[in-house]
């Protein structure tokens, strides 16, 4: 999800190279600055492209309503680029493990030369409660958009220029949730693929992946591939089988199952991702050949019992307010062992101990009345063939609400995707709504 392509003239590299040289002499004091908020700085890190790299942990409680309850160490990371500078924060949406690498940029930071805060959610990879304080209903949306208040305040100490906050995906909702419940935290936000669900299935998702992602000959290939592997599953049910059992995959369901929920879920991840059709083996190719495909793009690790364990906080969100998306089984309907896949989200992929969760629309509403009664300066970027643009923002056609729409984008879609004109368009907005 998260590739930045780099490409330096040798005048701009020498210019960077000295900005960072600069920058890197004045990061004692900056670093002082930071150890004066209340805030932990765990490690310096290094940067190939911010001249100061800070890991830090601040004290959140699990529920803000009621701080009583205990408390938990989040983690975020500081990137500086200069005091003077816009700050974006990134409002991730899973954990920030990506981000430590040396090479990591975020695109905004590049394209306004900013400074970056990047938080990880909460109840994600390090910014977890211990065993004693843990619990799954305070993984809600409100409480991390106070915990992303509480980080963008204390770091206003120190930048004190324009603020955008952005996140990719699930960060990208969380971009959106964070300015609904503060609308004057920043002063622009840049929310990528970011869906708005109304329902834990919301229903969108299958028609668009059967009638309107990529032509008409490119969805008709992708579903004569799913309906093979099902056609021949006496040959590849035993392969599937192989598979899980040395990876050690436990499901909560059948394995014949499985593997339906496997070659239904194709074609989303297929064009969530952007294969290449061509990239499709022919029907005629060998069933060893097409389970391969299968698994290349649609690993079944994704339904298992634990699932990817860095994704399952997600998961609750999910059953309990972010909403997500069902499967059509029609097309399958004479080849699947499965007979239903209604409620298939609870049956299978909430992580253990999360309970009895029900799906409330409450925080659909909030955002979409955000949305509606707003006219906050929020640019969104989708791709055209991405099934998550079926659940993307309404547009209100309001004059700083943009939304564009990469022409064939898939999940990876970013501003620096765009054919040229709608990317300098966006740039332009950008700069022009932060004056820079």
């Amino acid at each position: 999800m998260k590739h930045t392509i780099r490409a330096f003239t040798a005048l701009f590299a020498f210019c960077l190279i000295f900005s960072i040289d600069f920058n890197a002499a004045a990061q004692p004091e900056f670093k002082e600055q930071l150890s004066k908020l209340d805030i932990s700085i765990d490690s310096v890190m290094t940067s190939d492209f911010y001249a100061g790299k800070y890991l830090c942990t601040i004290t959140e409680p699990l529920d803000w309503k009621h701080p009583e309850k205990g408390s938990f160490q989040q983690r975020f990371l500081v990137m500086n680029r200069g005091v003077d500078k816009p700050t974006v924060v990134e409002t991730e949406g899973y954990g920030a493990a990506y981000a430590m690498r040396p090479g990591y940029v975020e695109e905004l930071t590049r394209i306004l030369d900013a400074n970056l805060v990047f938080v990880e959610h909460r109840f994600f990879l390090k910014s977890v409660p211990d065993s004693a304080h843990f619990d799954w209903k305070y993984m809600t949306a409100e409480n991390s958009a106070n915990d992303l208040h509480h980080v963008v305040t204390a770091m206003k100490n120190i930048y004190h220029g324009k603020w955008v906050a952005s996140g990719i995906s699930k960060g990208g909702q969380t971009a959106l949730i964070y300015r609904a419940f503060y609308p004057n935290d920043v002063d622009v936000s840049v929310p990528y693929v970011a869906p708005l669900c109304s329902a834990l299935e919301d229903g969108r998702h299958e028609p668009f992946i059967a009638d309107s992602t990529g032509t008409p000959e490119g969805r008709a290939k992708v579903l004569a591939f799913q309906r093979e592997v099902l056609k021949r599953r006496d040959l590849i049910q035993p392969l599937f089988d192989s598979l899980c059992k040395a990876k050690g995959y436990v499901f909560r369901m059948s394995l014949p199952e499985a593997l339906d929920y496997t070659v239904m879920e194709f074609s989303f991840s297929f064009w969530q991702w952007g294969f290449p059709v061509e990239s499709l083996p022919d029907t005629t190719e060998t069933s060893r050949t097409l389970f391969k495909y299968l698994i290349h793009v649609d690993d079944p690790e994704y339904f298992t019992a634990s699932g990817d364990v860095a994704t399952l906080p997600f998961n609750y969100q999910a059953a309990h307010e972010l909403g997500y998306y069902g499967y059509d089984l029609s097309p399958f309907k004479d080849l699947a062992v499965v007979k239903s896949t209604k409620g298939y989200f609870t049956r299978y992929m909430l992580p253990e101990g999360a309970g009895n969760v029900k799906f409330s629309d409450k925080l659909y509403k909030k955002l979409s009345k955000f949305l509606k009664t707003t006219d906050a300066k929020m640019l969104f970027v989708y791709g055209e063939y991405d099934p998550w643009s079926a659940v993307r923002v309404p547009d209100y056609h309001k004059e700083n609400i943009k939304i564009f729409i990469v022409p064939g984008g898939c999940h990876r879609s970013r501003i620096n995707s765009m054919p040229e004109e709608m990317r300098k368009e966006a740039v332009d907005t950008l700069k022009n709504w932060l004056g820079i």
